[in-house]
């Protein structure tokens, strides 16, 4: 489920993120522990081991441990290529976020362009808003696993959006391909009977409904298959992983706190617990953690798109636009500022010094 803190964080204050540290669900302590728990146990299982070998053993040990901290510095190994890597992928997060297809214009305009109070007018706005729905659960259905797991099967979707009738003919047409578009298919040659019957009063209507709006909702879909398709590429992601991964696997020894008695340089004080090697580690397998988290939205993480959820609230929302609040209007009435020419709307107590604050009007207005 996904973690909302925005009432959390509405007003800025004193040490306002602070607060944020001490969850755990969506967390980056929940995402980062199992590796942190891994790296404290080999870093650990070195440092006992330095202390059981011989003297001639830790000396050899030693030069190891030294050669190994050369390559800790970050100008050997770019682990700060990571920031670019969250970068592009969030950006990639982003982009999937905007192109998830949401029936609301569409509904609006089936709403308000297709016409007839009799029950063939409500069959056919029902039945165009259920095909744009049944298209996003398609192609939901092929890229997210909870989808899947709900619709697992063609008669699971039966159940919920299809008639066996429409699975027969969907069944019947054979493509090597994704077949998601053939709901949206069927919604524009329904629409254009539509207009042959009249429903559609005229073709201006017809193309605000086809031209745009069912064009830009089969767009989204079309847009959200080819990021599922078209990956970061790979060698990236590798590349990314094996700099993280090589700089830490160099720090479990390099790091090690030899015998301050020798005097290796910043090896004169023992502190047992490596702080600053371990928060290095916090924040460079964090950021690659969260791309991790953030490549791919539709899984089943904490932070991952809501979409079954989504997917009620699509059919629901645009089921009730067509049809229970089709032509069901309030009487029109003169409002409460119809004698008045110059008004204002009421506050409350707790927003009235609002209402003392002069009305912007331009920078330079005052100039």
């Amino acid at each position: 489920m996904t973690v909302s803190y925005s009432l959390e964080v509405a007003n800025a204050r004193f040490a306002g993120f602070s607060r944020l540290l001490f969850r755990w669900k969506g967390s980056i302590y929940r995402l980062l522990y199992k590796e942190l728990l891994v790296f404290c146990s080999v870093y650990l299982f070195f440092s006992l081991f330095y202390f059981l070998l011989t003297r001639r053993q830790q000396d050899l040990f030693e030069r190891i441990a030294l050669y190994c901290d050369q390559f800790t510095n970050t100008n050997y190994i770019p682990v700060l290529f990571v920031l670019f890597y969250v970068t592009l992928a969030f950006n990639r997060w982003w982009g999937q976020y905007t192109s998830f297809p949401l029936p609301d214009n569409l509904m609006m305009v089936v709403s308000g362009n297709v016409h007839g109070t009799d029950e063939n007018g409500r069959l056919l706005r029902r039945t165009l808003m259920r095909y744009a729905n049944l298209s996003s659960v398609l192609i939901l259905r092929s890229i997210s696993t909870r989808v899947h797991k709900r619709f697992p099967t063609l008669d699971h979707i039966v159940e919920a959006f299809m008639t066996l009738e429409e699975l027969k003919k969907f069944e019947s047409l054979h493509s090597d391909f994704n077949k998601y578009w053939m709901p949206l298919t069927w919604f524009s040659n329904l629409a254009s009977r539509a207009r042959e019957e009249g429903r559609v009063r005229d073709d201006v209507a017809l193309r605000l409904l086809m031209d745009q709006e069912l064009n830009n909702y089969r767009a989204k879909c079309s847009l959200l298959f080819h990021y599922d398709w078209i990956s970061i590429p790979l060698v990236y992601t590798q590349v990314v992983t094996i700099a993280v991964y090589s700089f830490f696997g160099f720090c479990v020894i390099g790091r090690q706190f030899l015998n301050p008695e020798k005097g290796y340089k910043d090896h004169r004080l023992d502190l047992y617990v490596p702080v600053f090697t371990l928060l290095q580690f916090f924040f460079y397998t964090g950021w690659l953690k969260v791309g991790e988290l953030i490549i791919n939205p539709f899984g089943e993480d904490d932070d991952d798109f809501e979409t079954n959820q989504l997917i009620d609230r699509n059919f629901q929302v645009s089921m009730l636009a067509v049809d229970d609040m089709y032509q069901n209007l309030a009487p029109m009435v003169k409002d409460k500022h119809w004698m008045q020419r110059h008004f204002s709307i009421p506050y409350t107590l707790s927003t009235a010094a609002e209402s003392l604050k002069p009305a912007f009007k331009g920078s330079t207005y005052d100039m």
